[in-house]
């Protein structure tokens, strides 16, 4: 790579301080005590995080043509706020209880209900302060993405591919609902959620922001590019993601064990085992799946079924085919060496992740 391009840890560094800025001025000066908690609840889920697609956007911008500029990593820490909120806003659809090994912020204000004494649920207001917190955040991302200080042309050019990429995601939370509504899914449609709802808005959509705002146009190769490299990382992740939902170390993901398998996220690994399993097996799962009160050897139990269908290897060895033709794809890229470079190293790094 040539040194004026950003390595992960400056990438991550620049991001950050772009994040932390912003949020400072978004709330009065001096802070309302009362609005103190929103900010502290803001800053704390941004402080986690691989920041991968501020990288998937940076590099698109680098693969085109765009220079190391500040207000790039100030557009790309943009998708970090969209993230937030759709984590914030996911956590309470899935009651989940930690997020990043701290308290989802629906809890963390039932929390503050219930030692503050106040009158009403504690639970319903915890669940109303994150839904505001989740939408504060939707907000701010448009507002960090449009005040980023890249030139109106680029910013109006990459504005379609913006507004897709936020449709999108809504689109695959109310899938990912339907999905566990349904109560029975095959992998094609589990897959679909998986696209919608992480797949092309973590990899997919942030390369081809990156590519349109420096090219200035959504031109073919464009869009082949991120379909044949980005979409396959994008499933490639979400399987990935699939995996640590059920055999993730809790130090590692910061979410308790099996915590997919109590919320009964109808997954690709999920799918691909009720294929598997026999009538017997196939029963446990759905019997144990979804249940809030799962204990270690509820965990223990799927988790063998799951293994021992061969769902597992299958997820593992799918993981594995998306990523050789991702790699295969972003070698026929008219991009620049080091963003080829570097796009392989993110490819794999976002697929073989343990958080």
């Amino acid at each position: 790579m040539t040194t004026d391009a950003a390595s992960m840890d400056t990438l991550r560094a620049q991001v950050d301080r772009s994040l932390r800025e912003f949020v400072e001025r978004q709330l009065p000066t001096p802070v309302d005590e009362e609005l103190e908690p929103l900010r502290t609840a803001a800053h704390e889920l941004l402080s986690g995080g691989k920041r991968l697609r501020p990288a998937f956007c940076y590099w698109g911008w680098r693969g085109a043509g765009g220079t190391d500029v500040p207000e790039i990593f100030t557009a790309a820490a943009s998708l970090e706020l969209l993230q937030a909120s759709a984590l914030v806003h996911d956590d309470v659809m899935d009651k989940s209880d930690l997020r990043r090994g701290m308290p989802a912020a629906h809890r963390r204000f039932q929390t503050l209900h219930e030692k503050s004494g106040w009158h009403g649920s504690a639970e319903q207001f915890g669940e109303g302060v994150a839904i505001l917190l989740g939408n504060l955040l939707l907000i701010w991302s448009g507002e960090m993405w449009r005040t980023s200080g890249l030139p109106a042309r680029s910013l109006a050019a990459a504005q379609p591919v913006h507004d897709h990429m936020r449709t999108e995601l809504m689109c695959g939370q109310y899938l990912d609902l339907l999905e566990q509504a349904h109560g029975e899914g095959t992998f094609e449609s589990a897959l679909r959620v998986a696209l919608f709802k992480s797949g092309k808005y973590s990899v997919e959509q942030p390369l081809r922001l990156g590519l349109v705002l420096a090219a200035g146009e959504r031109a073919p190769w464009v869009d082949e590019l991120c379909e044949g490299y980005g979409t396959r990382v994008g499933i490639a992740f979400q399987l990935r993601d699939d995996i640590l939902g059920v055999f993730g170390d809790p130090a590692q993901t910061g979410k308790p064990a099996g915590d997919d398998l109590r919320e009964g996220k109808r997954t690709m690994l999920v799918a691909r085992t009720l294929a598997a399993a026999s009538p017997a097996a196939a029963a446990t799962v759905r019997r144990l799946l979804g249940d809030p009160a799962l204990d270690e050897q509820g965990v223990t139990t799927l988790r063998d079924i799951i293994d021992g269908t061969g769902a597992l290897q299958e997820c593992e060895d799918l993981i594995g085919d998306y990523l050789g033709e991702a790699l295969a794809s972003l070698e026929q890229a008219p991009i620049t060496a080091e963003a080829r470079a570097a796009l392989a190293e993110l490819a794999i790094a976002a697929t073989s992740r343990t958080t």
